[in-house]
């Protein structure tokens, strides 16, 4: 017999209503019990009688500052872009509706535990009694947020959905009709992005207080900056991602936290056999046919001025959503993308006050896209690779598609924390991690591999990590200042590998009379000079960075041990090892030819061409080489720098724009007392109007940072405003 659920998606905006008396009046009580102190850098001081209270403002002063980010995070969760953006996002939408249900999510909302219920109707009236109090503000699509919308999307991460290694190309493929059995592999390697997490204990630092350095790499304007307290022991500052209503990253008077991305191996593809009986599909599993699941999904989109649906017959065994078919195998995902629990999990580490509770809120074992560097003011520092890690039969390569057709492929259970990758107070007395490899967190001290099954961290070493190893311990006596400078370390470890390359293929070949390598002598003389390190005014970084470019296809591509893959840092060696010379040269003859003609000459220093540009509130942003820019000294993270600032060009620009990297950074010393000092990547509001737009631009470009104003009395002595919420 043919199982079907239809999965309907009516649009709220067809049946949108006008907010009632009841729910009006409950707002504004809301509203008056909660405060809002904007400081001199617009930054919104939270203060609320319950964490409710709390939550409540915090959403309010969202939508202040940019209310479509809100919605558009909201909408993405839902599964609901294209219709707000078209045809070109319907299987983005499906892929979201694949592995995260919002049926799943309202039956937990319904069986949430009374605090947490609390919090999601604060959620939703924050952001309701906005729409309510600014009527010119219309909504792209959401008209009224629904409490239950938090328990979409429960991790505040920017890569937090995971579907194991299958592209929206081949979920395009399968479900399209459309050579489906070719498999599409979109993800040639991606730029390597991420973050950076420090911690030093109290015996390399001056003051013999733990310091945390917080350092997300993330698209620009991903997340503000935020603090939220109230009398029910929240005191949380940090970077809180946009809609949601915790702390990300940040500190509380007791501890901090710092999440890198992580490589830990949370979701798992299955290959499938399936054969078609009666016109009933059936999978097989332990020698039993199951029947396949049917859902029929439909997908709205907007199509010019008409809406359109696209309806698809989804398919699911017993270990998910069939996504993919390649090489002839069908393939399904085994995911985590939502849990009620890691909501919880979310929340409560912000109102932990000792190491033990906050090792027993990672007990929840339901963080599943992040690592976690610590400090606390006892003193402690702590990492923890990965939280949530299923168990698993070690003989089998989870890297690859598993067989789905034995329970012995299946989950059993979760690795505890102490079965995990971790590491608490090292002698070294510093802790790093740059969403590398858990194995040299600690240096010498680190965590050994052999110990651990290869699932549980796969993470190779990138030239971050390597540079971050290199400089941590350098220093004995560390204050706010000298971690941030630190963190801003300018070298470029990746040209460590690559120049001395290009250097040595130029001296071999053996065509030196030939008018091109005569054109290289002095860019590669320029080079032969370089300390590796950026810098506005370096005609090498320009160089480098655009020659760099140019190999990265190659390194990608590169291969040490035959169908396996290996890390950033192992291909660029054995490129550099085993690249021709002309596989070197004629790149950098092309990046020697490309400025020559995009900028007249070569020699062109990097801050003139790298800028930092903010002229519009969208989130699709627009630059112009005609309106006012910074120079930046910074540049990718691919190449090894600390303070990420990944930028390229644009249509219609000659100049390189930022658009990724360092967003919010901040450094902050535990103690009797907090000490913190932070950044914001532009500022803190949405809108092009407001002073706060930009106000943080110049001292971005700089590594210029201003005080945390974290007690109240500090704050008051810098209010700009004080109000409640709809004020």
């Amino acid at each position: 017999m043919k199982k079907t659920l239809l999965l309907i998606i009516i649009p709220f905006h067809l049946f949108a209503q006008k907010f009632s008396t009841r729910e009006i009046a409950r707002y504004k009580l809301e509203a008056s019990r909660v405060s809002i102190i904007r400081d001199n850098y617009g930054i919104p001081h939270v203060y609320g009688k319950t964490d409710a209270d709390a939550v409540f403002g915090l959403l309010y002063a969202q939508c202040e500052d940019d209310f479509n980010r809100v919605e558009m995070n909201y909408i993405e969760k839902l599964g609901r872009e294209a219709e707000v953006t078209g045809g070109k996002d319907i299987y983005n939408d499906l892929l979201i509706r694949l592995v995260i249900d919002s049926s799943d999510a309202i039956a937990d909302f319904k069986k949430a535990p009374a605090w947490l219920q609390k919090l999601c109707y604060a959620f939703a009236d924050g952001i309701n009694y906005y729409l309510y109090k600014n009527p010119a503000k219309k909504p792209a699509l959401l008209n009224h947020f629904q409490p239950w919308y938090p328990l979409l999307w429960t991790d505040g991460s920017i890569g937090a959905i995971n579907t194991g290694d299958v592209s929206i190309g081949e979920l395009k493929n399968f479900y399209s009709g459309e050579n489906e059995s070719v498999y599409v592999k979109e993800k040639e390697e991606e730029v390597v992005t991420g973050s950076n997490g420090f911690a030093f204990a109290p015996s390399i630092t001056k003051s013999h207080h733990a310091i945390l350095y917080i350092n997300p790499h993330v698209t620009f304007y991903f997340r503000p900056e935020v603090q939220m307290a109230s009398k029910e022991g929240l005191n949380a500052y940090g970077a809180v991602t946009w809609g949601q209503f915790f702390v990300y990253q940040g500190f509380n008077e007791y501890c901090g936290w710092m999440h890198t991305s992580s490589y830990t191996d949370v979701s798992d593809d299955y290959i499938e056999k399936i054969s078609k009986r009666n016109n009933q599909l059936y999978y097989e599993y332990n020698h039993r046919e199951k029947p396949v699941l049917h859902k029929k999904i439909i997908i709205r989109y907007k199509d010019g001025n008409s809406n359109k649906a696209k309806i698809i017959d989804a398919l699911f065994t017993g270990h998910g959503p069939i996504m993919a078919k390649r090489n002839g195998e069908y393939l399904s995902v085994k995911s985590n993308n939502r849990d009620m629990k890691s909501l919880i999990q979310s929340w409560e580490r912000t109102k932990t006050k000792s190491f033990a509770a906050y090792k027993k809120v990672m007990d929840l074992l339901a963080n599943t896209s992040n690592n976690t560097v610590y400090g606390d003011a006892e003193g402690n520092i702590a990492y923890w690779h990965g939280n949530f890690i299923p168990k698993r039969d070690p003989k089998y390569d989870w890297s690859k598609p598993v067989d789905g057709t034995t329970s012995a492929t299946e989950w059993k259970g979760l690795h505890t924390v102490n079965e995990s990758v971790h590491i608490y107070n090292p002698p070294n007395g510093w802790i790093e991690n740059c969403n590398s490899t858990p194995f040299t967190v600690a240096g010498k001290y680190s965590p050994k591999r052999d110990n651990y099954p290869k699932y549980m961290a796969p993470d190779g070493q990138n030239f971050r990590g390597i540079n971050a190893v290199r400089i941590l311990g350098q220093e004995k006596s560390y204050t706010l200042d000298k971690v941030i400078a630190k963190g801003y370390d300018t070298y470029l470890a990746a040209f460590e590998v690559l120049v001395p390359a290009l250097i040595q293929a130029f001296e071999k070949d053996n065509s030196k009379d030939d008018s091109a390598n005569a054109q290289l002598a002095e860019p590669i003389n320029i080079l032969r000079n370089w300390d590796y390190r950026c810098g506005e005014n370096s005609i090498a970084t320009t160089l480098a960075v655009n020659w760099g470019e140019r190999l990265l296809p190659a390194i990608f591509h590169t291969k040490v041990v035959e169908d396996e893959e290996d890390d950033q840092v192992t291909k660029t060696r054995q490129f550099a090892a085993t690249a021709s010379p002309q596989e070197l040269l004629r790149p950098f003859l092309a990046t020697v030819r490309y400025l020559e003609n995009n900028y007249d000459t070569w020699k062109i220093e990097w801050g003139n061409i790298n800028r930092f540009q903010r002229i519009s509130g969208a989130s699709d942003q627009h630059y112009n080489d005609d309106s006012a820019s910074l120079p930046v000294e910074f540049a990718s993270s691919t190449w090894g720098m600390i303070p990420s600032y990944t930028s390229h060009t644009f249509q219609g620009t000659k100049k390189r724009y930022g658009v990724n990297g360092n967003s919010f950074i901040c450094a902050v010393e535990f103690g009797e007392k907090i000490k913190a000092k932070s950044l914001l990547a532009g500022g803190e509001s949405g809108n092009p109007n407001s002073h706060h737009f930009f106000d943080q631009g110049y001292m971005y470009t700089k590594g210029i940072f201003k005080e945390v104003l974290f007690y109240k009395e500090d704050v008051l002595k810098h209010a700009e405003r004080v109000y409640h919420p709809g004020e």
